[in-house]
Order: C-alpha cells, then sequence, then structure tokens
C-alpha cells in the first residue's frame, strides 16, 4: 500500500507537471497573440477596432476549449494511471512507456496535433481595409471585326486613288503643263489656273456637269496660241475626231445662216460626244473669237453645257476664248500696278487678278449671254516689254534667225506701250505684232 500511495503520488505530480506546462505554453500563445494585437494596431479606426474585437472574442473561446481539453486530459490520466496499476518509477533516472498503451492518453496527441495545426493558420488583418479584386479587362471579339473594316476600307480608296491616278496620266496633263509654260509667255498664273481646272474634271470619268472654261483678255495677250496648244496636246492624247476647234468668222461668217449652223454644230458636239462615250474619253471643243459668235449658236451650246438629260453630254470639256471685259482687264491693271509688289509670284498676281475682276467679269459677261453663268472665269493680264522681247527670241528662233538680243531689243522698241506703271511697261498689243515684224526681217 504505500508502494501504491507513492506510485499515485508520482502519477498525479508527472500528470500535473506536464499540464501546468502545457497550461504555460498556452498562456505565452495567448499573451503572444494578445501583444501582436496590440503592437500592431495603429491608429483607432471603425474597421481596426472591430477587427481587434473579434480577435480577442477568438483568443478567448480558443483560451476555454483548450482548458476544457486540458480538464479532460488531467481526469482521464489520473483514470489511467489508477487503474492500470503501473508501478511507480524507483530512479528517476530511467524513463520508459513500459505498461502503458495508446488508449491510455487518448486526448493527448490530438491536442498536440491541433495545437500545431492552430500555430500554422494565422489570421492577418490588413491595416488599409479589404482588398478590391479588380475585374480582368476582357477583350471583345468586335475589335478584330472593326479591324478588318478598317483595313478594307483602306485598300478600297488606295485603289480609287491609283484609279485616279491612272485616268489622269492618260491625258498627261504634266507634259501640257511644261508647254504651256513654255509656249505662253507672261501668264503663268492663267496656266496653273487652267491646269487645275483640267486636272480636277479629268481627275475621274463621271460628272454631274461639263467643264466650262471661259478666257477672257485684251488682244495679242496669247488666247488663240493657248487654244493651239491645248488642241495639239488633245489631239496626240484622245485623237482628232475627239477634237474640236471651231472658228466663228470661218465656220459661220454670216448671220443669216445662224440658224443653220446652230445646228450643224449641235449635230457635230452629238457626234462627238457620243464616240467619246463609246471610247471612254472627253472630247475637247475649243470656240475662238467667242465675241463674235451669234445668239442661235449661244443658245445652242447654253442647251448642251446646261442639260441634265443624258450623261453623255455631261463629259466634255468647253473652251471660250474672247476679248470681252478686255477694258476692265486693261484698267484694273494700269491703275493697280503701283500697289503690286515686284517680289510677288506670277501666281500670286493672278489670283489677285482673278479675285478682284472675276466679279466685274462675270457681270459684264451675263448681260452679254446667260451661256457665262455656267462657265469659270480664267482672265489674262497685260503682256510686259520683257514678255513681248521672249515672243520675239522665240519667233526669230523658230524663222532660223541669229537671235542677237541688240536686234530684239530694237523691235520690241518699235512696239507701242501704255505709260510707264511702277517701272512696268505694258505693250498696248502684246505679241500680235511680232509675227508681222520678223516676217520683215
Amino acid at each position: 500500500m504505500p508502494h501504491l500511495k507513492m506510485s499515485d503520488e508520482s502519477s498525479s505530480t508527472s500528470s500535473s507537471q506536464v499540464v501546468e506546462d502545457f497550461e504555460g505554453e498556452l498562456d505565452e500563445e495567448v499573451d503572444s497573440d494578445g501583444g501582436k494585437n496590440q503592437t500592431g494596431r495603429s491608429s483607432p479606426t471603425p474597421l481596426s477596432s472591430f477587427a481587434s474585437l473579434r480577435a480577442v472574442i477568438r483568443i478567448k473561446q480558443k483560451y476555454q476549449a483548450m482548458k476544457l481539453r486540458r480538464q479532460e486530459m488531467a481526469h482521464s490520466l489520473a483514470a489511467a494511471g489508477g487503474l492500470t496499476g503501473a508501478p511507480g518509477r524507483t530512479s528517476p533516472k530511467i524513463f520508459t512507456f513500459d505498461g502503458l498503451t495508446p488508449a491510455a492518453f487518448p486526448a493527448f496527441p490530438s491536442v498536440l496535433q491541433k495545437k500545431k495545426r492552430r500555430r500554422k493558420r494565422r489570421v492577418l488583418f490588413p491595416n488599409g481595409g479589404p482588398r478590391k479584386t479588380v475585374p480582368k479587362q476582357e477583350r471583345s471579339r468586335a475589335t478584330y471585326c472593326l479591324y478588318l473594316l478598317f483595313a478594307i476600307v483602306f485598300v478600297q480608296v488606295y485603289n480609287a486613288i491609283e484609279n485616279l491616278d491612272d485616268h489622269v496620266l492618260r491625258y498627261d496633263l504634266e507634259g501640257l503643263e511644261k508647254t504651256l509654260r513654255r509656249e505662253v509667255f507672261g501668264q503663268q498664273g492663267a496656266v496653273e489656273g487652267l491646269v487645275y481646272h483640267l486636272k480636277d474634271y479629268l481627275s475621274t470619268y463621271v460628272h454631274n456637269k461639263p467643264l466650262v472654261v471661259s478666257v477672257h483678255g485684251p488682244s495679242g495677250v496669247g488666247k488663240s496660241h493657248l487654244g493651239r496648244l491645248l488642241a495639239g496636246h488633245f489631239r496626240s492624247v484622245v485623237g482628232d475626231a475627239l477634237v474640236l476647234q471651231y472658228y466663228v468668222l470661218h465656220h459661220c461668217p454670216r448671220e443669216a445662216e445662224a440658224m443653220q449652223c446652230a445646228r450643224n454644230l449641235s449635230s457635230l458636239i452629238s457626234e462627238m460626244v457620243e464616240k467619246a462615250e463609246e471610247e471612254e474619253k472627253i472630247p475637247l471643243f475649243i470656240f475662238d473669237e467667242a465675241e463674235h459668235m451669234h445668239v442661235e449658236i449661244l443658245d445652242v451650246l447654253l442647251q448642251l453645257v446646261a442639260s441634265k438629260q443624258s450623261n453623255e453630254y455631261l463629259n466634255a470639256i468647253y473652251l471660250f476664248l474672247s476679248n470681252l471685259g478686255h477694258s476692265h482687264i486693261t484698267k484694273h491693271m494700269l491703275q493697280n500696278s503701283s500697289s503690286i509688289s515686284m517680289a510677288m509670284t506670277a501666281s500670286g498676281r493672278h489670283s489677285n487678278l482673278v479675285k478682284e475682276l472675276t466679279p466685274i467679269l462675270r457681270n459684264t459677261l451675263e448681260k452679254h449671254h446667260p451661256l457665262w453663268t455656267e462657265a469659270d472665269i480664267l482672265p489674262l493680264g497685260l503682256l510686259e516689254k520683257s514678255h513681248v522681247m521672249e515672243c520675239f527670241l522665240e519667233e526669230i528662233t523658230r524663222e532660223g534667225f541669229y537671235p542677237d538680243h541688240s536686234n530684239i531689243e530694237r523691235l520690241a522698241g518699235e512696239i507701242e506701250y501704255y505709260p510707264v506703271v511702277a517701272g512696268r511697261e505694258y505693250s498696248q498689243s502684246g505679241c500680235k505684232q511680232v509675227v508681222a515684224k520678223v516676217n520683215l526681217l
């Protein structure tokens, strides 16, 4: 009996020691968790206070549960030591598990495993509040269809531009511009304006109206020469059958035959337009000395120009050459030459001339006949003495004479000029007398 009591006392002592150790570890864990919550807590906010309260409640529940398990473990150890009758240890240096079965400590291993698992599970509370999950942006499949549509539109526009370039190249407008700049003297601005109208019209084959250009200027400034150069260029491009040069004083000199001339002209234009439509080309009609055209002919031309009955009559170019309004041009240039800067280019001077003279000329021409309401006005300015000398040089070279500069100055001095205005001498007859004077050499 004394030996049994001693064993009971030793077993109870060991069990109480294990329980105290476990309780101390538990208290340390609770203190560490509480300290972390206290030290890790920053400035008190409603969200952080709520999180701290939840942590304290959870720690308290954990402590009560572990305390209950500790009491159950102590009772189970005491009951196991009394029932098995294991002898007490005689020597504190020897420790064995003889006489103990796994069922003797049913709660101890599970408590340790749960303790390890719970130590691994740490609850972290972010200081900045709950994390926000950014939604993923998914690319719509319609984006690829939109890219495909852009590519198709780009290809179509590129092909259309190439087709327009091919249509313009057929008429060789660059070569025409070079020829006009070389052959027509003193009218560089007018040449640029005429080529601009042609490029704009010939860039496509489908039109809503024909191109009507009316060139006006005093005598000898190069109107007829400009018409001959255009006719020669278009004959080489579209053929002789699609170019008409109509001289009123030659084709219809008598006014009594004006009605018959108008009918013949209408039928001729219709045939040329139909032929051009079959060949997919644009014909050119040049009417020189338009100031002498009879009213019947002008009426027929107005019907053809303003006709909307068929598309064939819309694809044509009409060029009228006349000296109508020449007095307005002469007066304007003589009065405004002093205000024109010497550094201004020929294109700039001509643009000012067109801007200021177009309303005046259009008012005068519309009174003459309504045909000019459908036309684009292109005025030609007076020629200076330097331009007349260029005309002499060209004609002398063409006739095979030696281009002596002193001889050219002498011939140019025989031409009549207006009084000098702002250092410029304007010829009264332009280059009209150049051919006659060269023939006298």
